[in-house]
């Protein structure tokens, strides 16, 4: 069996992510698990280093839809992706916020999902609920169904991963998850029979539990993974406890697709000076995902 290719993307050209991808694919960490390749703009009209532009953004679509295309046909087993603009997309006319709902429209899926993890001596596994959405519209945006469905897909995710009855515990939104109805009903009316509905489906999941101590209860092992309310929610404990080392995994996908868990940094775009250690982590993670399905 040939060894698993794992397709990079170099993200918005006018980024970091040429650099860290280029860097990433030299790896030997990299090297010792799988065959790079990589996917870079062959156009580059309107990109200036260091700056958001509607070139940037378009480049970064271009070369994002070959690699997935590149996925489904076979001809690389997963890919990782070095970060794009949110804003040089929405420059270039084009209507997704980011990775992940560019990734389902590619891919044809309704329901994805957008996890965290850090391969450390206790790993650490975070999944939104709501991601790139405006704090005021998350109550809205939360159903039993959708919850339910976001602790299912991590469960799954997990024991593809090799863990056995992944333990899921999920976030309340309010402080003290609602405090019995005193600070908000959306634990009992939402959060509480969504925990209910996948314990019915064989998850062991549990909450909601209070936001401020359920990732710390997380890095003890009372837990395999969280499941939180809204992006920052989830994203404070992660780059708290695991910056540069956590791997943005999009789940429900039916390709394996990893990330960095960091920016573009236009800032300091061509200084040679980016960390490429997120990227190599997101390689060697799609990597071992690519193997399990193979």
């Amino acid at each position: 069996m040939r060894r698993v290719r794992v397709g990079i993307t170099v993200g918005d050209p006018a980024g970091i992510g040429p650099e860290i991808a280029a860097r990433a694919a030299a790896d030997v960490r990299v090297r010792e698990v799988c065959e790079p390749v990589l996917f870079a703009p062959a156009d580059l009209t309107g990109v200036r280093l260091g700056q958001e532009s509607a070139g940037g953004g378009r480049a970064a679509y271009e070369v994002i839809t070959r690699a997935v295309e590149a996925a489904r046909r076979g001809d690389v087993h997963a890919i990782a992706t070095a970060p794009i603009s949110k804003r040089a997309l929405a420059l270039a006319g084009l209507p997704w916020k980011g990775h992940t709902d560019l990734l389902a429209h590619l891919c044809g899926v309704e329901h994805v999902r957008m996890l965290f993890y850090a391969d450390r001596a206790r790993p650490l596994c975070v999944t939104l609920a709501t991601v790139h959405v405006r704090l005021a519209e998350v109550p809205r945006l939360l159903s039993t169904t959708e919850v339910c469905r976001t602790i299912v897909m991590t469960a799954g995710w997990l024991t593809g991963l090799g863990v056995v009855s992944p333990r899921v515990a999920l976030a309340g939104l309010n402080p003290h998850a609602g405090e019995g109805g005193l600070f908000g009903d959306e634990e009992e009316q939402v959060l509480r029979p969504a925990v209910a509905a996948a314990r019915d489906q064989g998850v062991e999941a549990s909450g909601p539990w209070p936001g401020d101590t359920v990732f710390l209860r997380a890095t003890r092992g009372e837990f395999d993974a969280v499941v939180a309310c809204y992006h920052d929610q989830g994203l404070i404990p992660v780059k708290l406890l695991a910056f540069g080392e956590a791997v943005n995994v999009t789940i429900g996908l039916p390709i394996v697709r990893t990330s960095v868990d960091h920016g573009t940094a236009f800032d300091i775009a061509g200084r040679g000076t980016a960390d490429a250690g997120s990227l190599v982590a997101a390689v060697r993670l799609a990597a071992r995902l690519a193997e399990a399905r193979r």
